[in-house]
């Protein structure tokens, strides 16, 4: 069985590290360069930087301020927003990252999956879904969470498992920043349907979030951002808690 990732994630705009509800409602959280180095010290399995306004402005990924923070640390790193061709991948690789994360290019341009795991292999590809409860159907929503695209969750999960995502980054918005707990209806039926790794994100707000999501579905890691950012949970406390329940941590 693999043992479970806590990851912790930097969202990003114009170069700070900031954090919503619901995908608004956004506040500064602070140094994105000092955040990391703290969550590598802090034991986190895995970092992801998501730059939350490229696609929206219509740019490439802050590829400098994703190089300064992959000097800084030494586990995997993963980095996603605005990242819409194999040149502009290509960049975020060079810079340092270990993955790179889609969700809006591929939506738009679904053989870009194809492409990209085509060049650097299926293992460097995540696909990252924005999820919302609507009119009895879990919806994929892209830019940003702003935009409700034509497909359902399951479909869109196959499909780009299909295509060769190596990885599904899974967020409830309805939960995000709520500190209400993960979504796990939706994670449970996704990650028990696919054979590639669920991470699940959305509404961690306590030590309890991570038990329940890793005991009752099959999501190999769980990221959560603000309660790491204000240190309302300590990672290595996390781990301690979670080893204590018998869950395989690394």
């Amino acid at each position: 069985m693999l043992k479970k990732r806590i990851i912790s994630c930097l969202d990003i705009r114009d170069g700070r590290t900031v954090k919503g509800i619901n995908f608004i409602n956004i506040r500064d959280a602070g140094d994105p360069v000092e955040l990391a180095e703290r969550y590598v010290r802090e034991g986190a399995d895995e970092l992801v930087f998501l730059d939350i306004s490229a696609t929206n402005e219509k740019r490439a990924t802050l590829v400098n301020l994703v190089q300064k923070v992959a000097k800084k640390i030494d586990i995997p790193f993963t980095v996603g927003g605005g990242i819409n061709s194999l040149k502009v991948a290509s960049d975020v690789i060079l810079a340092g990252a270990d993955k790179v994360s889609l969700n809006s290019a591929a939506v738009k341009q679904p053989n870009l999956i194809q492409e990209l795991a085509n060049n650097y292999g299926c293992q460097c590809i995540v696909l990252a879904m924005d999820v919302k409860w609507v009119n009895g159907k879990w919806k994929v929503f892209t830019h940003g969470g702003k935009v409700e695209t034509e497909w359902e969750a399951m479909a869109w999960a196959k499909r780009t498992e299909a295509l060769g995502a190596g990885e599904i980054l899974l967020t409830s918005m309805d939960n995000d920043g709520t500190k209400g707990g993960f979504q796990i209806e939706v994670t449970k039926d996704i990650a028990a349907a696919l054979k590639i790794p669920v991470i699940a994100s959305g509404g961690a707000g306590s030590i309890a979030h991570f038990e329940e999501v890793f005991t009752q579905t099959k999501a190999t890691g769980a990221l959560a951002a603000g309660i790491f950012h204000y240190g309302e949970v300590r990672i290595s406390d996390l781990k301690q808690a979670l080893k204590n329940k018998q869950i395989a941590v690394r």
